[in-house]
């Protein structure tokens, strides 16, 4: 079988719900083709859905590596490494003790790669809060609205930020 009769079965697979199946069709294809971007870009991307986030990295760079200049496959790139960074902050985060300044600095890098990306905005947004920095959790609460204005817990929270600001200005120990 070829790699694009392959890639055929892994888009039949998909369609199925069965993405397992579908990573090792396009671990097929790959394998009958290792030098083809395109094959290793569209694993990642299935990868990338199934949070099997070493292997969607690793197919993107690998794809990146092949075709270093297809806009395509550098964007898909910076958009794995943002979600295994905010990724990794949310688990920061949900920890006993978090690290929230290390946290926050993987949620800026986040947004940075993916200034797309909602949900790395409404976390760092949360995070800034639960360290008083009221002004940078409101903007970035602003801008996940901006980028999903049905997005309802950042509505919430940016309330509760305005809220605490306004609050702490009134006792006079105003932060930014």
């Amino acid at each position: 079988m070829n790699g694009d009769e392959h890639v055929k079965r892994a888009y039949e697979s998909i369609l199925q719900g069965d993405y397992e199946q579908a990573i090792r069709c396009f671990e097929q294809a790959i394998a009958a083709h290792p030098d083809n971007p395109a094959y290793r870009y569209k694993c990642s991307i299935t990868c990338a859905r199934s949070a099997k986030w070493m292997k969607a990295l690793a197919h993107a760079e690998e794809a990146e590596r092949l075709d270093p200049g297809n806009v395509v496959y550098g964007f898909h790139l910076q958009t794995v490494k943002a979600r295994m960074l905010a990724a990794e902050a949310e688990a920061t985060l949900a920890s006993a003790s978090p690290d929230l300044a290390a946290a926050i600095e993987a949620l800026i890098e986040a947004t940075k790669l993916d200034p797309l990306s909602d949900e790395a905005f409404l976390m760092l947004a949360a995070a800034y809060g639960a360290v008083g920095r009221y002004g940078e959790a409101a903007a970035s609460a602003e801008e996940a609205l901006k980028l999903n204005p049905q997005h309802t817990e950042a509505a919430r929270l940016l309330q509760g930020i305005r809220r605490k600001w306004r609050k702490e200005r009134q006792d006079g120990n105003p932060r930014v």
